[in-house]
């Protein structure tokens, strides 16, 4: 009997609100199934993904609703340049 355990992909979703926390915090996470259904999600309803594999290793290894640690904070800030220069495809508008 084979087993089906592909815990190679991660994915991690973050939200930041600055009059709740000083950084953003992980609202979920998951490898394998679990990471593509995260991002499948985040499609579905329009949530722009970015894809950083080294990044998404690291931040999965924080437990659901913490701050995303100082050391961390050049990666973010990257992620966030990236969505404001982000622009939806014309024939998804």
């Amino acid at each position: 009997m084979s087993q089906y355990n592909d815990n190679s992909r991660h994915a991690v979703a973050l939200k930041y609100d600055t009059n709740k926390s000083n950084a953003p915090v992980v609202i979920a996470s998951g490898s394998g199934f679990i990471a593509d259904k995260v991002v499948e999600m985040a499609e579905e309803t329009g949530v722009p993904v970015y894809r950083d594999d080294s990044l998404s290793v690291l931040l999965s290894q924080l437990n659901i609703g913490s701050q995303v640690p100082e050391e961390l904070f050049g990666s973010i800030v990257d992620i966030y340049i990236y969505f404001l220069n982000f622009k939806i495809p014309k024939d998804e508008i």
